[in-house]
């Protein structure tokens, strides 16, 4: 199956379940579920998502196995996201080419939004009957490594010291901190449960815990690059933000040129990591490839 037609049609069974396990809009409290319906489904790629279901499918599991998980991982990453646009952090208007949650429902009803998001999150993880071909004991696992990835081990640290960086001098190691937590704890997570979920043997759960570290750092400098070159139909928000907010990112500390030097190196990487797959780590290549070589 060809990449595009692989993405559409994961996506489309993450949309369906996300559907499934958010409340609905008319429950109440009505506004609160409207507001964390809104962000959820305002597009995106869905990356974290498809990484898990095609790291699961990498060591021999099957995308049903793993679509709660999928969609607990994308709650996250959305109440984040919600937080993440909130005046007291980046303040910004637009997200996903819309308004941000709270330019819709006000900054109180977003903070409690991306609350309830992080909530159903673990309340799903937990769930014994949406989670029912996962033994309890890997159960017990998946949840502990998403907490680490989503707390101050992990995004929330991560996102801490780039507001602490914003608008003052920053060296490299601080940068790849802020990266490899702010957004490459939670693809890691993504990549390592999928293959908890299925089953990987330690070898192969060795190589893609190396894809993925290699993937979520690439993952935020094509992100870092995209501010530059891309345009706002293509990112969703205003171009140029990261620079405005004397935010901490690759082109600002190495260049545009070196900054793409080392998104590809990471690639390399984590291609490279996926040997002992072989040819079930082809979907994996191919998404590194997706996500990655979108800046040259």
């Amino acid at each position: 199956m060809e990449l595009s037609n692989y993405l559409v049609e994961r996506t489309a069974l993450v949309e369906a379940a996300l559907d499934r396990f958010l409340p609905r809009e008319e429950i109440l409290p009505a506004r609160l579920h409207q507001a964390m319906r809104y962000s959820v489904f305002a597009g995106g790629k869905r990356i974290r998502p498809i990484l898990m279901i095609a790291a699961c499918e990498a060591v021999g599991g099957e995308a049903a196995q793993v679509i709660p998980a999928a969609c607990a991982m994308e709650m996250i990453h959305t109440y984040s996201l919600i937080h993440d646009d909130l005046p007291a952090m980046d303040d910004d208007d637009y997200r996903r080419g819309r308004l941000t949650n709270h330019k819709v429902y006000g900054e109180a009803t977003a903070i409690l939004a991306g609350d309830a998001l992080l909530t159903q999150a673990f309340g799903l993880l937990a769930d014994a009957t949406a989670l029912e071909q996962v033994p309890a004991h890997v159960r017990l696992q998946v949840i502990g490594t998403i907490a680490v990835a989503a707390g101050s081990f992990g995004m929330v640290g991560g996102q801490v010291v780039d507001m602490e960086s914003e608008g003052h001098d920053f060296d490299l190691p601080t940068l790849e901190y802020i990266h490899t937590h702010k957004t490459g704890a939670l693809i890691l997570a993504s990549i390592t449960t999928g293959a908890l979920i299925g089953g990987a043997s330690a070898e192969a759960a060795r190589a893609l815990e190396r894809y993925g570290a290699a993937v979520g750092l690439a993952f935020q400098i094509a992100d870092d690059i995209l501010d530059i070159v891309g345009d706002q139909a293509t990112i969703g928000k205003d171009v140029g933000s990261d620079e405005e907010r004397g935010k901490a990112t690759y082109p600002a500390l190495l260049g545009l040129s070196e900054a793409r030097g080392r998104a590809r190196e990471l690639r390399d990487t984590a291609l490279s990591a996926l040997a002992p797959l072989g040819d079930r780590g082809e979907r994996l290549k191919q998404i590194a490839h997706f996500i990655i070589d979108r800046t040259f």
